[in-house]
């Protein structure tokens, strides 16, 4: 894997200098990407096309054009609020038993207590963010096909590297309409020859179709599983994601592909990745002169410096503290989970925002000696009486700015910790759980995976599978990675009575909600100006 520091200061510094903008999706998605020198020019040169490509990367780290957030992409919302990951956050775990959140912003409010309407800003950003990501990419995939190429002389090593960044290009554009198929299912379709017409909304088996073939095509011209530099992506990522979008493929569908799921975990795992595993040595609280091991691995995750030697993430978008500045990201995560009597220092920050917690339902699912399971208490109530109220509930320990060593990250107040998107853990949970429902491979080696996490945490292992306990798993050894809405729908639990949890339909206890809030609403500006628009039912 080649050095990380290199990959890491080239993808931020371009974000900043790249002159490519993109316009706003929000009045019409038929808008195209406008650049200060005409997209022939740039794609002449070689030279160009890391920095064009750091763009695609920088729309799910960053909100904006400018440091801090600054000259947003998306209209109508504070950049730092429409962060790819930040939203993504707040629609697949805010609205679910693993967080709430105490601030009043807009109707932030209204996603724990599952109450979204049309016009609510931060699904309708949520909406426009991913068409956003997938102008940048059908710009940079339309000047990089092969007659491109071609044209503008891109021969030999550098042609190579073209098409596998065009690759990646495919893959980011598929993960963009992966998450419109989750979140708001028929879906109008845009691609790099798309032009001058209002675009069709097509069904989520035809988006799911296309998910599939564009990973497909992906895979093929992506580079080897950890060949390609750090925070970008590789074969093992559209592996990844292809498991995913089978593991849910009976909601897109109605057709399970269990079997599927198996073989693409098979591909990753297989690949020479392997859990990550971290002990240091602390002083020792009974005698100041000696020191103790201790055991991080599983904390080491969601550290300042989670790239290093890291053999279990897949794919990771990249922070750094001095030039990925924002407000979303691991920087949101780790300061907005602050508050009441917790000390920011004991994170690698300057300060809290008292905005995330968790709920009685999460808490209750993990061992004590799970360290997984990390919250704190002090001064903080297990029920959740005031959603506003920060002391309400337990604050739930994730993510810090802090090094393996104790040391903090580079800067005081933006985080550098990078956020995984993919790791092999996920992929162990998936094969267990397509196990289960039939799709093959191997009960024991299933069992031997889900036992590895658990061993790893500190957990006591276990002789039987259910599938009840891998949701519950997945929700110990995921939690907070913006996987849990899709898995409790995927189960049935999301919107039934079946499984509740505090607020959840803003009943105190919880409450079922109709079936229909399993997808968010198509924003009303959006069917205002495309008349071939049909909104979600219930909306």
């Amino acid at each position: 894997m080649k050095n990380f520091r290199i990959t890491r200061n080239t993808i931020a510094a371009a974000l900043l200098g790249l002159t490519l903008t993109v316009s706003s999706c929000v009045d019409d998605l038929r808008q195209e990407p406008v650049t200060e020198v005409t997209g022939a020019l740039l794609y002449k040169d070689f030279s160009n096309y890391k920095s064009l490509l750091a763009k695609l990367y920088g729309g799910l780290a960053l909100g904006g054009q400018d440091s801090g957030d600054g000259n947003g992409d998306i209209a109508g919302i504070d950049g730092g609020f429409s962060i790819y990951t930040r939203l993504l956050y707040t629609m697949q775990v805010i609205t679910t038993d693993e967080a709430v959140i105490g601030w009043n912003d807009g109707s932030l409010h209204e996603f724990h207590k599952m109450i979204w309407t049309p016009a609510n800003e931060f699904s309708n950003a949520m909406y426009f963010r991913l068409y956003t990501e997938i102008a940048y990419c059908n710009e940079f995939i339309k000047n990089t096909t092969d007659e491109k190429l071609s044209q503008n002389g891109i021969t030999g090593e550098n042609l190579n590297e073209a098409k596998a960044m065009r690759a990646e290009a495919k893959f980011l554009r598929a993960q963009a309409y992966y998450h419109l198929l989750d979140m708001f299912g028929n879906v109008p379709f845009v691609d790099e020859t798309t032009f001058g017409t209002v675009p069709k909304q097509i069904s989520r088996p035809e988006i799911f179709a296309y998910v599939e073939n564009q990973l497909k095509e992906a895979e093929a011209e992506l580079k080897a599983p950890r060949t390609n530099e750090y925070g970008r992506l590789d074969k093992a990522a559209a592996w990844t994601l292809m498991a995913r979008l089978y593991l849910n493929a009976k909601v897109y569908t109605g057709t399970e592909r269990n079997a599927d799921v198996i073989a693409y975990c098979d591909k990753v795992i297989n690949a020479g990745y392997s859990l990550k595993n971290k002990v240091i040595q602390v002083p020792d609280p009974t005698n100041p002169n000696n020191t103790i091991a201790k055991d991080i691995s599983y904390e080491s995750l969601f550290l300042a410096d989670n790239h290093v030697a890291n053999p279990e993430n897949i794919f990771s978008v990249v922070y750094d503290g001095q030039r990925t500045q924002t407000n979303g990201g691991t920087t949101y995560l780790v300061h907005a989970a602050i508050g009441g009597s917790m000390d920011p220092k004991d994170f690698g920050v300057n300060g809290g925002w008292g905005g995330l917690r968790t709920t009685k339902a999460f808490v209750q699912k993990f061992e004590p000696n799970d360290k997984r399971g990390r919250f704190y208490t002090a001064g903080q109530t297990l029920e959740i009486e005031d959603l506003g109220n920060f002391n309400d509930g337990y604050a739930f320990i994730k993510y810090k700015n802090l090094k393996s060593d104790g040391s903090a990250g580079s800067h005081e107040n933006w985080v550098e910790t990078d956020l995984p998107m993919y790791r092999l853990a996920d992929v162990y949970l998936m094969y267990a759980e397509a196990n289960l429902r039939g799709g093959g491979g191997s009960a024991a080696t299933a069992l031997g995976y889900v036992n590895a996490l658990r061993a790893r945490a500190g957990a006591s292992t276990v002789s039987v599978l259910n599938l009840d306990f891998i949701l519950d798993e997945r929700s110990r050894e995921l939690s907070w990675e913006m996987t849990r809405r899709t898995d409790l729908i995927r189960f049935g639990k999301f919107t039934s009575s079946s499984y509740l949890w505090p607020w959840k339909g803003n009943v105190k206890n919880g409450t079922s909600v109709p079936e229909y809030r399993n997808l968010f609403p198509i924003p009303t500006n959006d069917l205002v100006v495309n008349p071939n628009l049909t909104q979600n039912p219930g909306y």
